[in-house]
């Protein structure tokens, strides 16, 4: 164990996609500036640390995935502490302060730093310092930056604490005695409530740098006519404000280039979640009209020769490259368009400053450079305010590297949140704002992300159609902006519908002398399993589907394999189908029409359909979305919750649906059993933690 002397204190960190780890890195790097060693570990390396025997204060950050599940890396850690032999007092030595992650997009918000949390309070564990709880629907960092300047000063009181009791003889007077100052000295955030409210103050976080304005110097304050701030412009008062800015990231990678040749790396070695299997696409189906507002695919693969095994509901991860010319113009912007195909060695930079520096997992020690920006690095991804810092010393116009120091700074976090995390701003789009930028190759992988694979629905049953899998996605559009003047599709859905436009027009496929077709398509993929989200075990349960748009995409699965079983077992008992689908326009985007087969056949009992946008001639206006529909069938809802035991499914999109869908369902359960809304509320929760309302979000 490092970091022996009292001023040390444990860091751990649970990450699933690097957040909670660049976060723990920047504890870490501050920690120095306050005279404080951090001893930081992922939470997995359970043998590099101790909590049964740690006397130190622990600090731990840690994300929360899936349907709010604890990362990856924190699974072992999680059933560890969840043994229900530990008494109640196993971690009563224990001082800790956690920082939860999450998305209040969905359902359950940190729910994996909420739980860690909670069990460590169970252990008898004490807060040396209030849980912060980070949102990234509205910016992590309003949150995490007060969070971090306030850890310092609760970090020198625990050990401070830590020193007396150890220094006195009678240890549990030194406790009473200094105990309630301590605590009281902590610094109270109200972190998990409306963060959008919380005030920034200009004075600087120590461990950040302080850079005064120099007028004279720097020509950015707009002139009258323009007084709104943009990506490249401020105005007062940032742009006369003295900046606290983030420490420089230590830098720790290096790039060789090499004059061999050889191969890339297969796509599976990139992915650490299991087996990942290449398979062909074998149909594509446009559902949409060309007129609809969005464009809608469904996409089957061929699975039959594979070892690749799902049930409806499951979910699966597509691995997807970043858009070839992109990286063609990023290559042109950097300097190396005729390097793309030359291989390069990435290693860690030696006598880095970096604690436990390591090649990224996801990139490979040798490549070629193409193939790191086209399947490893995340080339769109929203650069994070340490990046930002580190290309500050790769501008070198003075206006520019200014401009850049705003939007990393304190001072400049609201125009960072308008600018580049709203915008959806990239890599890309920085470059071409700011074209004095010239960040080294090395700096792109330090700081880049992994190519994450993108997770879709199944829509289908392998018992009806085996060996074969079905999706369903729209094609994503991400329309010009004044921060970011280029439209772009969607990184995996905008590569799939050009991948597989050729299918979409059969008359123009050749077929080759072995009579298959020419321009058969692979994609590489892995499985998801979703735990609850599949038909009850009970075939006697009735249950109700709420899906509009290709939120229904799931259910088609449920309904073919509920027929299937129908014709296999026609001596067993069936509980009744309910389907809520909408769509913005009959003619247009109606994406399932053959649901009336299954209504027609008996497999779906009842289908309830609505359409938004479509105009109306009837005197009472039919229902626009699925959640007035279900209002229409309140009773019906009701019935199969309530006395039916039934299973409520949602699937689609989360802020505009969703939870809309939830409302309407406590507004029913309050009206049906004539209670207050906070009684049908309740019941809800119930419903929820028995598994029988379930859901399948997105943002």
């Amino acid at each position: 164990m490092c970091c022996e002397s009292k001023r040390r204190f444990l860091l751990l960190y649970a990450t699933q996609k690097g957040q909670a780890k660049a976060i723990a890195e920047e504890i870490w790097q501050q920690a120095g500036a306050h005279g404080l060693e951090a001893d930081m570990h992922c939470i997995s390396e359970m043998d590099k640390y101790n909590l049964e025997t740690e006397k130190d204060p622990v600090v731990i950050v840690i994300s929360t995935t899936g349907t709010g599940d604890p990362p990856d890396t924190a699974r072992k850690f999680v059933k560890k502490i969840q043994d229900k032999t530990l008494p109640p007092d196993h971690f009563a030595h224990l001082q800790y302060g956690l920082l939860g992650l999450g998305d209040s997009e969905y359902m359950f918000f940190c729910n994996g730093g909420r739980t860690v949390d909670r069990r460590l309070q169970e252990l008898g564990a004490q807060h040396f310092y209030d849980t912060g709880l980070a949102d990234d629907c509205v910016g992590l960092e309003l949150v995490v930056d007060p969070w971090i300047d306030g850890l310092w000063l609760a970090l020198k009181e625990a050990l401070q604490l830590q020193k007396e009791k150890e220094g006195m003889n009678n240890a549990v007077d030194a406790v009473s005695r200094r105990g309630s100052t301590a605590l009281h000295a902590v610094h109270e955030l109200n972190l998990s409530s409306e963060v959008q409210n919380l005030k920034l103050e200009d004075e600087g976080a120590r461990g950040s740098d302080v850079l005064p304005q120099k007028l004279d110097d720097i020509n950015l304050v707009a002139p009258a006519r323009d007084t709104e701030p943009s990506l490249v412009r401020s105005v007062p008062p940032v742009s006369q404000s003295a900046l606290n800015i983030p420490a420089l990231p230590p830098e720790y990678i290096e790039v060789h280039f090499e004059d061999t040749q050889g191969e890339n790396p297969h796509l599976s070695s990139l992915i650490s979640e299991g087996t990942t299997f290449e398979v062909p696409v074998t149909k594509a189906v446009q559902l949409t009209r060309e007129d609809a507002i969005k464009t809608a695919l469904l996409l089957e693969l061929d699975i039959a020769d594979t070892a690749f095994e799902y049930q409806p509901g499951d979910a699966f991860c597509v691995i997807c490259p970043n858009n070839v010319s992109e990286v063609e113009e990023l290559l042109h912007i950097l300097g190396l368009s005729e390097k793309g195909n030359d291989f390069v060695c990435v290693k860690v930079k030696q006598g880095t400053k970096k604690k436990g520096a390591s090649r990224p997992q996801h990139i490979p020690e040798r490549s070629t450079l193409k193939f790191i920006l086209i399947w490893c690095l995340e080339i769109r991804a929203i650069p994070k305010k340490a990046f930002l810092r580190a290309l500050v010393e790769c501008t070198s116009d003075v206006g520019e590297k200014r401009r850049l120091q705003e939007l990393c700074s304190r001072q400049g976090a609201s125009d960072y949140t308008r600018f580049i995390r709203d915008s959806n701003v990239c890599l890309l789009d920085l470059l071409h704002a700011f074209p004095s930028c010239k960040p080294s190759l090395s700096l792109l992988i330090e700081h880049l992300p992994k190519l994450q694979a993108r997770s879709y629905s199944v829509s289908s049953s392998n018992l009806y159609q085996p060996g074969r899998l079905c999706f369903v996605f729209n094609v994503v559009e991400l329309p010009a902006d004044p921060s970011r003047p280029v439209s772009r599709k969607g990184v995996c859905t905008g590569w799939l519908a050009e991948l597989v436009a050729p299918l979409l027009h059969p008359s123009k496929i050749t077929l080759d002398t072995k009579g298959e077709s020419s321009l058969t398509q692979k994609i590489s993929i892995f499985p998801r399993p979703n735990n609850a989200f599949h038909l009850p075990a009970d075939p006697s349960v009735p249950f109700i589907m709420v899906g509009p748009g290709t939120g229904v995409s799931p259910f088609i699965g449920f309904l073919q394999h509920r027929q299937k079983l129908r014709e296999q077992h026609p001596d067993w008992e069936f509980g009744e189908t309910w389907l809520f689908f909408g769509c913005r326009h009959q003619d247009r985007d109606y994406l399932f029409r053959q649901l009336r087969c299954f209504l027609e056949n008996g497999t779906l009992s009842h289908l309830k359909v609505c359409f938004s946008r479509d105009s109306s001639t009837a005197e009472v206006a039919p229902p626009k979305y699925v959640q007035d529909v279900l209002r229409l069938c309140a009773k019906e809802v009701a019935r199969v919750l309530l006395k039916d035991r039934g299973y409520f499914y949602v699937c689609g999109d989360k802020k505009h649906m969703a939870d809309d869908v939830s409302d309407a369902v406590v507004d029913i359960l309050s009206m049906e059993m004539e209670a207050d809304k906070l009684e049908a509320m309740k019941i809800l929760a119930m419903l929820r933690e028995a598994k029988r309302y379930l859901q399948d979000v997105w943002s």
